[in-house]
């Protein structure tokens, strides 16, 4: 059995650092401002969500999979959001620099 060392080069390790701070960062906005609210039957999201004319399932959606797409769509479109719409972008920026960031990590969960 071969043992495979996962510390990062020391390079990387910048890059390493302030992923796992970009990663708990968006994870706490997305349960706290986001995704929970959404989730947990919060007032004012429900009412949005009446207020759109959708489904109650399709709440559980935006708040599951589809936030980031739902949000920037729903603020351009539906809400006229202007500037709002910025805050889905950078999100969704944020999110494909963690991926990009760890890409190996994730290729070798693929593989397993």
């Amino acid at each position: 059995m071969s043992v495979v060392d996962t510390t990062p080069p020391p390079v990387a390790r910048g890059l390493h650092r302030t992923l796992w701070v970009l990663q708990g960062f968006l994870g706490v906005f997305f349960i706290v401002a986001s995704a929970g609210p959404k989730l947990f039957g919060e007032a004012n999201a429900v009412q949005s969500f009446e207020d759109m004319g959708t489904a109650p399932w399709f709440r559980y959606l935006v708040g599951l999979a589809l936030l980031m797409i739902g949000a920037a769509v729903t603020q351009a479109f539906i809400l006229d959001g202007g500037a709002l719409v910025l805050t889905p972008v950078v999100l969704f920026v944020l999110f494909v620099f963690i991926a990009w960031g760890r890409r190996d990590s994730i290729g070798r969960l693929l593989r397993r």
